[in-house]
């Protein structure tokens, strides 16, 4: 089932997210609507707060990228309770652009690698260092379980220059090929 996603404004995207225990009510069936719904989008990260809900759930998908990057052919993959330990000192700029931003796009650093420990769908824990692409994305995702969202990294100038953008998206004077919740 395609979910709405949460545009900036609404509260659930600020708050820090809780971890979630195996018994959560129907997470087989959430984790794949969460696939369902980021993929509709053209997403290639989808974190719970995007759909309104307050937990440590986020799901990567990018086999869409596999052409330019063909080790990420089939890549499909939820990560439970995910929390970054370690990253390294070398970091990198790269644009990024959010589901629940639309139509925002900015050059945002962060670390080039990340260690991340986090449980796998079976809840049988992980803990591993993870390069490139995808460690950004997962850094992405990771600040919406934090109740960050990309922009919170840019610098005071370039928060003043997309003010307008996001009082727009609060506003609800936004447009997106997806199902969108907005804060009005």
């Amino acid at each position: 089932m395609i979910l709405p996603i949460y545009v900036y404004g609404q509260p659930v995207l600020r708050k820090e997210t809780t971890d979630i225990t195996p018994d959560y009510p129907q997470l087989k069936e959430l984790i794949a609507n969460m696939f369902e719904t980021m993929e509709y989008a053209d997403g290639v990260g989808l974190a719970a707060p995007q759909i309104g809900l307050d937990i440590r759930l986020l799901v990567v998908g990018l086999d869409a990228l596999s052409d330019e990057f063909p080790e990420y052919k089939g890549f499909k993959k939820a990560y439970i309770n995910a929390h970054i330990v370690e990253v390294s000192e070398e970091e990198c700029s790269m644009e990024e652009g959010c589901l629940s931003l639309p139509g925002l796009h900015e050059s945002v650093k962060r670390p080039k690698s990340i260690r991340l420990q986090y449980m796998d769908e079976n809840f049988i824990a992980q803990d591993e260092w993870i390069e490139g692409f995808l460690a950004r994305v997962l850094q992405h995702e990771i600040d919406h379980l934090d109740g960050m969202l990309f922009f919170d990294h840019l610098s005071g100038l370039r928060k003043k220059m997309i003010r307008s953008k996001l009082n727009n998206m609060v506003d609800g004077k936004v447009r997106c090929s997806y199902k969108i919740k907005t804060f009005r």
